[in-house]
């Protein structure tokens, strides 16, 4: 087991394959073996990632990964498929450090047991990926991408562009071509938005689907891990391998699954199906308006029937969904460091508060802590319960649930967000065209919530969401194979370079 290896393969070669064509088969070339697949993906990791363009996405892999896959080969439904997992996901390997020099010691010696469910299946866990520190629930200014340990990760479409919500390192690597498939984890937004614009296809299960156990957390109620592919099928895939029951996440016991999340993606058809249309999602941008018409003719030409649909976010949804998740921030945080083997580091939020204190020059220099201080005053039970049943209210019987019963259709859409900003470390986080996006509906109900590429904006991606009901994971996967089908936009490929406005 060995961490990264700078290696000097040609760099221009490697540039100018497109992340998915560095693992394909040619015409006349047998299709490569899982080892060969391996080793392609850490040469180029080493190349673009820790060279070259410096995409910084990996914060380590296993250089014994292309034996593993090898061995693997014939296990399992994965086969020897690499997989890179975002870094507040404990593997047995490697600290988990969810970003944070706090834990650059928390070695577990323990998988997740989503993890070991995708070992079992034959998956082979190439790294892990750098995420945004603590999932971005730290500050309210900070920058997506950075974390004290990883640093910032580029997006691989323009290196000088961001590559979003906390899953970004899992987002970049898979769009860069590092592996078959990741691993990202969303409480609101951080498996879309960066799946979004890094150009994949990411998918937030129903939260319950996949278990939580041994994951650094934020939310009991929202966090949930879920799969970022090149495609939905291989999202389908990652997640029939990693999904299952687990007595110590109680929500798992109650969810309802399918064996096989990639049945009927094949065959999976619109015609004759109602999709409701979030228009008021779209936003203010005429291009994104432009691409996203587009899908729609696509789902009309695939047979769906298209309704508008009439939403408008309550503005109590917004006064409670902060005070509920830092709540749930607080105790869930402490659970996790309580439990952790050992007794070596920080035992509580209140231990990264002061930890983050006194190593302000380094984990502090870009921006500060003030919603783990505010996750310490945010004690109070009753409002508590009251909030999350507001926003279970208004975002299940009142929201998704209703949108989808009051106008008959099986689906909602919208695009996913708007094209990536400019990375700014001193000011962070920005986008322009606001309104573009109504994700958070699924990610607070805890629904299922798919989104497909659907084309760029002057080169940089955007994606279709396609949400539904709760359970309703393998439909709303099929729904976005059938888009899938029936997309006629051109998509980009990586530029690994700074932006440039198309041609």
């Amino acid at each position: 087991m060995k961490t990264r290896i700078f290696g000097r393969p040609a760099l221009a070669l490697l540039l100018a394959t497109t992340a998915t064509a560095a693992v394909a088969q040619t015409a006349s070339a047998p299709a490569p073996t899982p080892e060969q697949e391996a080793a392609t993906y850490i040469q180029r990791i080493e190349t673009l990632d820790d060279a070259g363009p410096q995409i910084n996405s990996v914060i380590v892999y296993d250089a014994d990964a292309p034996a593993k896959a090898r061995a693997a080969a014939a296990a399992g439904i994965l086969k020897g498929r690499t997989v890179l997992v975002k870094d507040n996901v404990e593997t047995a390997e490697w600290p988990t450090t969810a970003g944070s020099l706090a834990l650059a010691n928390n070695a577990t010696g323990r998988d997740a047991p989503l993890i070991a469910n995708l070992r079992r299946a034959g998956g082979v866990v190439l790294g892990k990926t750098n995420l945004s520190e603590w999932a971005n629930i730290r500050s309210s200014d900070s920058t997506s991408g950075w974390s004290a340990v990883g640093g910032l990760t580029k997006n691989p479409y323009a290196t000088d562009r961001n590559t979003c919500g906390s899953s970004s390192g899992s987002g970049a690597a898979i769009a860069a071509g590092f592996a078959w498939g990741a691993i990202g984890s969303e409480t609101n937004g951080s498996i879309s938005c960066p799946a979004s614009v890094n150009g994949l296809v990411g998918f937030k299960p129903s939260v319950g689907i996949v278990s939580r156990t041994h994951v650094v957390p934020i939310s009991s109620t929202q966090d949930t891990a879920g799969p970022m592919t090149r495609t939905v099928y291989d999202a389908a895939l990652l997640l029939t391998a990693i999904a299952g029951e687990d007595k110590a996440d109680p929500v798992t016991l109650e969810a309802t699954r399918v064996a096989d999340y990639t049945a009927g993606l094949d065959t999976a058809s619109l015609k004759g199906v109602r999709v409701g249309v979030m228009r008021s999602a779209v936003g203010s941008r005429a291009d994104v308006k432009a691409l996203f018409e587009t899908a729609l003719d696509d789902l009309r030409r695939a047979g769906a029937e298209l309704v508008d649909v009439e939403y408008k976010t309550p503005g109590e949804m917004w006064g409670a969904s902060l005070p509920v998740l830092l709540f749930e921030l607080r105790t869930e945080m402490d659970k996790y460091l309580a439990g952790r083997p050992g007794t070596a580091g920080p035992r509580s939020l209140a231990d990264l508060v002061a930890f983050n204190t006194a190593n302000a020059d380094k984990e502090m220099r870009w921006f500060g802590q003030d919603l783990f201080e505010e996750a310490l005053k945010t004690t109070d039970e009753a409002a508590y319960a009251k909030n999350l049943a507001t926003l279970r209210r208004l975002t299940r019987a009142e929201g998704i649930d209703k949108l989808l019963a009051d106008n008959k259709v099986s689906f909602l859409v919208s695009p996913t967000r708007g094209p990536t900003w400019s990375t700014d470390l001193v000011n962070g986080d920005t986008s322009a065209g606001g309104g573009i996006g109504a994700g958070y509906l699924a990610a607070i109900a805890g629904y299922p919530h798919i989104t497909v590429p659907m084309g760029a904006v002057e080169n940089l991606p955007v994606g279709l969401s396609i949400m539904g009901g709760q359970w309703q994971d393998h439909e709303v996967l099929k729904a976005g194979a059938a888009y899938e089908k029936a997309r006629t936009a051109t998509l980009p490929a990586p530029t690994f370079a700074p932006w440039k406005p198309a041609e």
